[in-house]
């Protein structure tokens, strides 16, 4: 099944970091082999090229996401914020989670109707399907 990563699952997962949960990671790399979608959704592009101009990541960061969106063989998909996704924004409670990014991030894979892979707690407990 294709999944939607939260902005810090696919930071983790592009530099192979120990903070992705062995579950997580399991569920990326069986989608992948699989020859399913891994979905990103556009405001985590946004909020990459943000905290790398913050320095709050590094530069390399956004270096390694954009090599493996243009990749002949990559299996990541960015996902517009077109209206349906903003439409889907109204299923995901705002006092559940706050925060816009996230919301729409939880939003683009409900829309999707996939597992979202993420490590937050409010997006956890909003009623949507994730996976950590």
């Amino acid at each position: 099944m294709p999944v939607v990563l939260d902005t810090h699952a696919i930071v983790w997962y592009l530099s192979r970091s120990d903070q992705l949960s062995a579950a997580a990671l399991n569920k990326i790399e069986r989608s992948v082999q699989a020859g399913e979608s891994v979905f990103l959704s556009a405001i985590s592009l946004v909020e990459l090229i943000y905290l790398s101009e913050k320095g709050r990541l590094p530069a390399s960061a956004l270096v390694k996401l954009e090599e493996a969106l243009q990749a002949a063989d990559s299996s990541m998909v960015v996902v517009p914020l077109d209206s349906a996704v903003a439409e889907a924004v109204a299923r995901i409670s705002r006092s559940a989670v706050p925060d816009m990014p996230d919301r729409i991030i939880a939003a683009t894979a409900a829309h999707l109707g996939v597992p979202l892979v993420t490590r937050d707690r409010q997006v956890q407990a909003a009623g949507i399907d994730t996976i950590w």
